[in-house]
């Protein structure tokens, strides 16, 4: 499933070039200034693959970015005067979804607690880039290789809400045979394997194992993502063979929250999660 997921700039005409130009300045800003991407991203409050995205262009900079790094780096205010233009770009990506999209782009981004069940395949925000390539290759119909490009980088542009302030809470429920299916082979599993231990050390986020050995389940239906957006009630999203729905209706989404608080209760625990991910790892 395709999760309730904002459009990155690299999806807008003019903007990949922006944000390509961007991270090049500031990877050699950061060189003349002798820090590493890990010194660096310390600085900012972020982690080293985030400032790795960055600077090749396939995470938006945001401005409060530019700001802070022109400081840090002695840009003389260089950073800066591109903060007009990166707005700018921010509107098209916020304004050029379809009706419907709309009402759910932005939701992800500013939600204060995420939650999400997953049937069959990794969540976007817990997939590793090579993961992701393979799964837009590999997927019917054949998409062209500019197009599989751009939705990867969308895909690792939403995981920006991990580096957020405040953090929001965030939760996950996989069923175990996401652990088994080596999307992309022995390596791209093993590494995504790893980003799954990686992130659930943050202590924001809990993941949860479904057993496949469970005997009964409320929810043999499709995957979905509960949000609960900043100042409004919880919301849920699903998306059935490219079909996406916004559930706004209190009563449904009420009825979604109930199912997964019970799979929440029936999933292995995230510190036996933790230990059966471990194992798979070393299995392979």
């Amino acid at each position: 499933m395709d999760e309730c997921r904002p459009e990155t700039p690299a999806e807008v005409d003019g903007a990949t070039g922006l944000f390509t130009a961007l991270g090049k300045m500031l990877k050699l800003l950061r060189e003349r200034k002798g820090l590493t991407q890990k010194e660096f991203g310390k600085l900012l409050g972020y982690g080293s693959e985030m400032i790795s995205a960055m600077e090749r262009g396939v995470r938006v900079i945001r401005p409060e970015v530019l700001e802070q790094a022109d400081e840090i780096l002695d840009a003389g205010g260089l950073l800066k005067e591109a903060i007009p233009e990166v707005r700018e770009a921010m509107t098209k990506v916020r304004t050029r979804h379809p009706e419907w999209y709309r009402s759910c782009a932005g939701l992800e981004a500013e939600a204060v607690e995420l939650h999400f069940y997953a049937n069959n395949g990794v969540p976007g925000l817990l997939q590793t880039e090579d993961h992701a390539h393979v799964v837009f290759a590999k997927r019917r119909p054949f998409l062209d290789e500019a197009t599989i490009e751009r939705r990867v980088a969308d895909r690792l542009s939403r995981q920006q809400v991990f580096e957020r302030r405040p953090a929001p809470i965030v939760s996950y429920v996989l069923e175990e045979v996401v652990l088994d299916r080596p999307i992309g082979g022995r390596r791209v599993h093993a590494d995504q394997l790893r980003r799954l231990l990686s992130v659930g050390q943050m202590q924001n986020v809990e993941i949860q194992v479904m057993p496949t050995v469970v005997e009964e389940h409320p929810n043999p239906g499709s995957g979905f993502n509960l949000l609960v957006p900043k100042g409004h009630g919880q919301v849920a999203y699903t998306e059935t063979q490219g079909h996406p729905r916004l559930i706004t209706d209190p009563e449904e989404v009420r009825k979604i929250a109930d199912r997964y608080g019970i799979m929440r209760a029936m999933a292995v625990s995230p510190s036996e999660s933790r230990k059966l991910i471990e194992q798979k790892l070393e299995e392979l």
